[in-house]
């Protein structure tokens, strides 16, 4: 989770020799409204995490963010292989050839295979599995907190708390990503080319910039999979939910 302020100004300073206390306190948050306001925002959300007799995990965002993030790749996919099309007709048909400066002369590129079609099935499969245990768990959890949760049974929230914790970690493979095995998990990443800039479905996103059609596939199956085994955690989360309400 990463909680910030942003969004009035485009800032500037970062990282900046610069960035320093007379900065700050004459330019930044003279008055250090905004630095107290996000410990206060910060610190309540970590107290409420910490103090609550359930973990307060809503799935239903996480289902909707994890959807968009399968459309993004299947359109990637699509574009590279219209890409790949349009260039080797371009190709096939002098284009280059007709516009380079004669000055500098540049050679065409090379025609390339058309991208195959990737099988997208085991994501939509995993999205189905998330999305069918997201809504059994929220129908458990309203049952649940009745009569402001008077039906929950302290003793028995253990076993809950810990099937939650355990839908982050179905999220990891013991693996990790290609080439980069200490990144295990599977939904967020910093990019192979970007630093710590963040790549969602790395191991199939990258694969898929890559050209690398072979390990787009395996990926897409294990990234799948692992939808999958999330939706299991979240399955028994649910039926340790309703065991705790009894």
């Amino acid at each position: 989770m990463n909680v910030g302020f942003g969004g009035e100004d485009q800032g500037g300073i970062y990282h900046s020799i610069y960035d320093d206390f007379y900065w700050y306190t004459h330019f930044a948050d003279t008055n250090f409204v905004y630095g107290r306001a996000l410990a206060q925002t910060a610190g309540t959300a970590v107290m409420r995490l910490a103090d609550a007799e359930l973990l307060p995990y809503d799935f239903d965002d996480f289902t909707d963010t994890v959807r968009r993030y399968i459309d993004e790749v299947k359109r990637l996919a699509l574009e590279k292989r219209d890409q790949t099309i349009e260039r080797n007709r371009q190709i096939d048909e002098g284009v280059f050839a007709a516009v380079v400066d004669p000055r500098t002369p540049m050679l065409a590129p090379p025609r390339e295979a058309v991208p195959p079609f990737l099988n997208f099935a085991p994501l939509d499969n995993g999205l189905a599995a998330l999305q069918r245990t997201t809504e059994q768990y929220d129908k458990a959890l309203g049952s649940a907190m009745e009569n402001g949760g008077a039906a929950l049974a302290r003793a028995a929230l253990k076993e809950a708390n810990d099937k939650l914790v355990a839908v982050e970690r179905a999220l990891t493979l013991n693996e990790g990503l290609p080439n980069r095995p200490w990144f295990k998990h599977q939904i967020y990443a910093p990019g192979f080319y970007t630093g710590y800039g963040v790549k969602t479905l790395p191991a199939v996103r990258e694969s898929i910039e890559q050209k690398n059609w072979k390990l787009a596939d395996d990926e897409i199956g294990k990234v799948g999979k692992v939808l999958e085994n999330a939706g299991e955690a979240i399955q028994g989360a649910t039926s340790a939910l309703g065991t705790a309400a009894k």
